[in-house]
């Protein structure tokens, strides 16, 4: 049971984005869309889950005073393997996530989460916490990127919901704070519902 609230924390009472605000800039940057925003989200959960199965393994092995920078190589090592990959498979949503992507590694998000948890707690729990936090992270910027969709282009995942222009300040930059502080506000209401 105690894995499974860990494991779920990361949507509603932890979310990343919602909550705790970390990880703003590719949330607020690159959430044009639902679509960007899941490629991001899961990118992300990939480096998070990866990099902190790795820091929970190699923990004990790693001298304290290098331990920040063993944590930023091994992230680097993740997001440099999720670059090649996207770029080599998913070459339109590389080009359109663009920078955001080798600037994982110093998403606060990731090295948070193993510096905080991953260094501290066994491999299955590290493995549980990347997987929960990281698809968190993945459902906020969906979200995010899903609304600010709607109303800007009048699409959900590419396909067209209504005819005409949607308005045009949801796919600029002052529509994602917009969306966010409205989002930011619902889960709150949701979390004192909940818990």
């Amino acid at each position: 049971m105690g894995q499974l609230q860990n494991f779920s924390k990361g949507f509603i009472k932890d979310n990343p984005v919602f909550v705790l605000l970390l990880g703003l800039c590719p949330a607020l940057g690159v959430t044009t869309s639902a679509f960007n925003g899941l490629g991001m989200g899961l990118a992300t959960t990939f480096v998070l889950f990866s990099s902190n199965l790795v820091v929970s393994l190699i923990k004990n092995l790693i001298p304290a005073k290098v331990r920040i920078p063993s944590f930023i190589v091994v992230i680097a090592s993740f997001v440099t393997i999720t670059d090649l990959v996207m770029e080599a498979f998913l070459p339109a949503l590389y080009d359109s996530l663009g920078l955001f992507i080798p600037l994982i590694v110093v998403n606060c998000l990731v090295m948070g989460r193993a510096e905080a948890f991953a260094s501290k707690n066994n491999t299955f729990s590290s493995i549980v916490d990347g997987l929960g936090m990281g698809l968190g992270f993945a459902f906020a910027l969906t979200l995010l990127g899903g609304v600010r969709e709607i109303l800007g282009a009048g699409e959900f995942f590419g396909l067209t919901l209504f005819a005409g222009d949607g308005m045009l300040v949801f796919v600029l930059a002052p529509g994602a704070f917009i969306v966010l502080g409205y989002l930011v506000a619902l889960n709150n209401i949701v979390k004192k519902k909940l818990y």
